[in-house]
């Protein structure tokens, strides 16, 4: 005979089981309901850094109210009582059954601080997954009126969580995370993207004087492999002050390689023979799509490796700043093509900081955006 759940025994089995940050906080909470004098060994966190609501609103409570004379607290539950009060009017649900338990499951109150920076470090990495996550929906809002602007100073919220991050955690050299970086986004309207370098191409191979002016785009932001090896051969022959038109640009394609992947020369002569607008406009317009597609790129990294729970809050400081590495590059060839120059953000001094060692992982190569 078939079994025939209970009611409800669906849901009880989909509810996943605490995570181990969970079990820390409790630790803590208890080992401060027990002696709340410990509460002079905890530093670097904040009732907003527990991962729910009770556990929350429980610190609130022991850190706000007076602490009571150590003699009176071992006698009678007075203190407790008030914490539980006090902790009911931000988590109705608090019972004082909850308490008792937090008090039985701490193996060792002595070990205060150590419980409170497991809960400082995985406060870190939520508050850098929520930056990058942000990050992430900001370059994907289309009623944005000024999208670079605002996608720019999103990331530099972000960099601020990281280097907040690591005033409390100093990173090593040489740590950095174990997760497996996303690949690089698709273009969000590849036909237009597609459509707008092709007219950048044929403009530029219509007026190829124009092409100094845009040196701040790199072939790596077209977003198809034969564009980018086209405004590489464009740029050579500008370059060297060789004949620029559709046939010299074939010739040269064909003498890279560019035509060995099924791409027909007569297609690519068509191509090149329908300038429009000026270069600078298509250029722009192909680097702002290259600046997004990087910030998101950085964000999804930094949201892989924050929500990874096997890394250091030392290797999520090491791995955020190499992803923010490529938005530093590519906005400063923005600034370039734009003539905005916005004040720099003023970054905190490095400190150091001893810690336990963790694990190195070698490092992956960024793929290059062409190639995609």
């Amino acid at each position: 005979m078939p079994h025939a759940p209970e009611p409800d025994e669906d849901d009880l089995d989909a509810i996943a089981p605490p995570q181990p940050v969970f079990h820390v906080e409790q630790a803590l909470l208890g080992a401060l309901l027990l002696d709340p004098h410990r509460l002079d060994d905890v530093s670097g966190i904040a009732a907003d850094s527990f991962s729910t609501a009770a556990h929350a609103a429980l610190y609130a409570a022991i850190s706000t109210l007076p602490r009571p004379d150590p003699a009176e607290h071992g006698k009678n539950t007075k203190w407790l009582d008030c914490v539980l009060a006090t902790g009911r009017e931000q988590a109705r649900g608090l019972t004082a059954s909850y308490l008792h338990t937090l008090v039985q499951v701490c193996p060792w109150p002595s070990h205060t601080p150590a419980y409170a920076r497991m809960v400082e470090a995985e406060h870190a990495r939520r508050r850098l997954q929520t930056a990058a996550e942000r990050l992430v929906h900001t370059v994907h809002d289309v009623s944005l009126p000024h999208p670079v602007q605002t996608v720019l100073a999103e990331a530099d919220a972000l960099a601020t969580v990281v280097d907040d991050i690591a005033n409390r955690f100093p990173p090593r050299a040489g740590v950095l995370p174990r997760t497996t970086a996303p690949p690089p986004p698709a273009a969000p309207d590849p036909a237009e993207a597609v459509e707008e370098e092709q007219i950048l191409l044929a403009t530029a191979t219509a007026y190829p004087a124009d092409i100094d002016a845009v040196r701040w785009l790199l072939p790596d932001d077209l977003t198809l492999p034969l564009h980018a090896g086209l405004w590489q051969c464009l740029t050579a022959l500008a370059r060297c002050r060789e004949p620029v038109d559709p046939v010299t640009v074939l010739w040269e394609a064909q003498q890279r390689g560019l035509l060995d992947h099924g791409s027909e020369p007569g297609e690519v002569l068509r191509m090149l023979a329908e300038p429009a607008g000026s270069v600078e406009h298509w250029g722009e317009r192909a680097l702002q799509r290259s600046l997004l597609a990087t910030v998101e790129h950085t964000g999804r990294r930094i949201e892989a490796y924050a929500g990874d729970p096997a890394n250091t809050p030392f290797q999520l400081v090491v791995g955020a700043r190499r992803a923010l590495a490529d938005i530093a590059t590519v906005r400063t060839r923005w600034q370039h093509a734009t003539g905005a120059t916005p004040p720099q953000r003023r970054r905190p001094v490095p400190t150091t900081r001893a810690g336990p060692p963790t694990t190195t992982a070698a490092h992956t190569a960024r793929p290059t955006r062409a190639t995609r």
